[in-house]
């Protein structure tokens, strides 16, 4: 599998930031920790340089996306549809962010919100909520997916989808609920509606959470509980991620 070179002029320090979208349930939280526990946890050995992280929600001007080795963006409960100001002054950055040809990956609010930024649009997901352990059919070959088989387990929770892709997009992979469930927005940035970094304690913990809202809409709650899972290959696409776009990367651009 071919890596998704930088420039050589790009110079980087040893650093991923982790922007940060939203708030972990707090029945979760507590016992699991928050979305960047999660990502630093799946991502392992896969990168030994520093890990920093940055509220989307906050004020404060963004790092200096030209200086980080790479970026991801996680999850929220809020939706992308809210176009609230600190939404607004993120999508403006996301845009700085693939300017620059920082590497950068989106997951489920932070897909969308890639999504939304580069001219495509999102809105309630007219096939329902997906939530739980489910099958994710690869379509096409890229280095986010490599080694992977055709058909993996993912654990998801999303009501949102991207329902208009921006110019220059592809589709990588998708569900049965979801069309777009991994998407190409260029070279070096990814996007996923799923969660990489969702193990199977996190997965029935916000089942569990959300076991009202899933009766109310008709959905068999205990069957997805029961069918929560372990996801190990979806881990691994977290891996590739910092092995094929930021690892090699920075190396070369050194």
């Amino acid at each position: 599998m071919a890596d998704a070179t930088l420039p050589p002029s790009r110079q980087v320090d040893d650093t991923i930031l982790v922007l940060r979208a939203g708030d972990a349930v707090p029945q979760v939280a507590e016992v699991h920790g928050e979305f960047f526990a999660w990502i630093t946890r799946a991502a392992g050995d896969a990168w030994t340089g520093k890990w920093v992280e940055h509220d989307l929600r906050s004020a404060d001007s963004f790092p200096d996306c030209e200086s980080v080795a790479a970026i991801v963006i996680t999850g929220s409960i809020s939706s992308v549809t809210e176009r609230t100001p600190w939404m607004l002054r993120a999508e403006a950055y996301i845009r700085d962010v693939i300017r620059a040809e920082t590497p950068l990956l989106g997951i489920c609010f932070g897909h969308q919100l890639m999504a939304q930024a580069l001219g495509g649009d999102v809105k309630r997901n007219p096939r329902g909520r997906e939530i739980g352990t489910v099958e994710v059919t690869r379509h096409l070959d890229d280095p986010l997916f490599d080694g992977l088989p055709h058909e993996l387990q993912v654990n998801s929770s999303h009501v949102d989808t991207v329902v208009s892709l921006p110019p220059g997009a592809t589709v990588i992979a998708a569900s049965r609920l979801e069309a777009h469930a991994a998407l190409s927005f260029g070279r070096v940035a990814r996007g996923v509606q799923f969660h990489p970094e969702i193990d199977g304690g996190v997965m029935r913990g916000y089942i569990e959470v959300r076991r009202p809202c899933l009766v109310d809409e008709g959905l068999d709650a205990e069957a997805i509980l029961r069918e929560a899972a372990e996801t190990p290959h979806a881990r691994e696409l977290l891996r590739n991620f910092i092995r094929y776009f930021v690892t090699s990367n920075a190396r070369r651009a050194a």
